[in-house]
């Protein structure tokens, strides 16, 4: 139970949370000398117990935000206030990410404890795995990063978990998506869209929506904004992890949202923030 806990614990400390509240919408995007750069790098670590053993092997997809100058260089120290407000906004964002670093001491903590469990039970140990694997999308004013988090700690499975990470390059801050709403109604739209596909989908399948999914469905879905929700050129997709929606077998529920069904019920940040002109319905500007 003890290592269920710790486990437990580094998850809530990791996960990403669709986004924080307290954007100020008025701030200005970076001006147009500067231009930021997602990358994605690779972080691994395996970490051993004294006699050689695998404890904890992990590997990390992480994002990681870079303040460019005009000319292209990195910038590495701010001159002026709005270079200083870029950087922070970069600190921000690689802040979250860089957590991540930290996890694998953490798992293998618990592998440890647990392989001298088995040791002493006559069971086989076996080594912990922690995995993330990320896609970035990103306009002028906005980054939204998915994730697949993997972790493998013994059991009769891996658990997979679908993240989401949404970053307003303007406040240097995450964002959640009821930031996108200015009037109302985005919440319900979106939840009425989720529930026509969430049926056709069991439908499919051959059930009805009360066997194929949990009979809370519906409830489910209406509090779509506290699951995973990210975007890219298209629209919005918002996901659901095994568990989450339906059994472990069914896999994750994930449903995408065209910006056409979105841009009725956007305010002018939230259009702004996924690059869509005024009175655009199509994809947004990459």
């Amino acid at each position: 139970m003890s290592t269920m806990i710790a486990l437990f614990l580094v998850f809530a400390a990791l996960v990403g949370c669709v986004g924080e509240t307290g954007v100020n919408v008025e701030n200005a995007p970076p001006p147009a000398a500067l231009t930021f750069r997602v990358e994605t790098e690779v972080y691994e670590e395996t970490v051993r117990d004294g006699d050689g053993a695998e404890l904890a092997v992990c590997a990390y997809e992480l994002p990681e935000l870079t303040v460019l100058l005009e000319d292209g260089t990195p910038l590495e120290t701010a001159a002026t206030e709005e270079q200083a407000r870029a950087l922070a906004a970069a600190g921000t964002f690689n802040a979250r990410f860089a957590q991540w670093k930290s996890n694998p001491t953490t798992l293998a903590e618990s592998a440890k404890e647990d392989r001298a469990f088995r040791n002493e039970s006559g069971l086989e140990a076996v080594a912990y795995s922690d995995d993330l694997s990320c896609a970035v999308y990103q306009t002028e004013n906005l980054i939204s990063v998915s994730g697949v988090y993997s972790t493998y700690t013994g059991g009769a499975h891996p658990n997979h978990i679908l993240m989401s990470w949404n970053f307003d390059l303007g406040s240097g801050a995450f964002f959640d998506p009821d930031l996108l709403e200015e009037d109302g109604g985005l919440k319900e739209a979106v939840t009425a869209e989720l529930l026509r596909q969430a049926e056709a989908a069991a439908l499919e399948n051959g059930q009805a929506p009360e066997e194929f999914f949990w009979t809370d469905y519906a409830e489910i879905l209406a509090d779509w904004t506290s699951y995973a929700v990210s975007f890219d050129g298209s629209g919005m997709t918002v996901g659901f992890s095994p568990y989450e929606l339906a059994c472990y077998a069914a896999g994750p529920q994930v449903f995408h949202v065209p910006y056409e069904e979105l841009s009725p019920h956007l305010g002018q940040h939230g259009r702004e923030l996924l690059g869509l002109e005024t009175g655009d319905t199509g994809e947004a500007a990459g």
